[in-house]
């Protein structure tokens, strides 16, 4: 079940080269990208160590910052990095959704 911690770890792999190039134009973007994408391999981690409504928490704030990740792109035009992007939002949409089934399960 855990292939989408694996996943959101490939996307702040595939992020590194972007916030680079994002810090040069506008650092608060660069750390907001930074925060929503780290957050998201943060919190899927520790909600695997909880139970219950604490664990559906960590999963439904990983999912918002995988949102906040992927709706990101046209912020990032200006750097001419936004191939790049579609291509992670594509991958964040798919995490947000198996997030989100994941927490629909641990409400039952």
């Amino acid at each position: 079940m855990f292939d989408v911690l694996e996943v959101s770890i490939q996307v702040l792999a595939a992020l590194a080269p972007v916030e680079v190039r994002i810090r040069r134009k506008s650092l608060s973007l660069a750390k907001q990208l930074a925060r929503a994408s780290e957050s998201i391999s943060l919190n899927l981690g520790e909600g695997m160590s909880r139970c219950d409504g604490d664990k559906r928490r960590h999963y439904e704030i990983a999912a918002g910052s995988a949102s906040d990740t992927g709706s990101q792109p046209s912020a990032f035009a200006s750097v001419m990095m936004i191939g790049i992007m579609i291509i992670v939002r594509t991958v964040l949409d798919v995490v947000s959704r198996w997030l989100y089934i994941i927490s629909a399960i641990n409400t039952v």
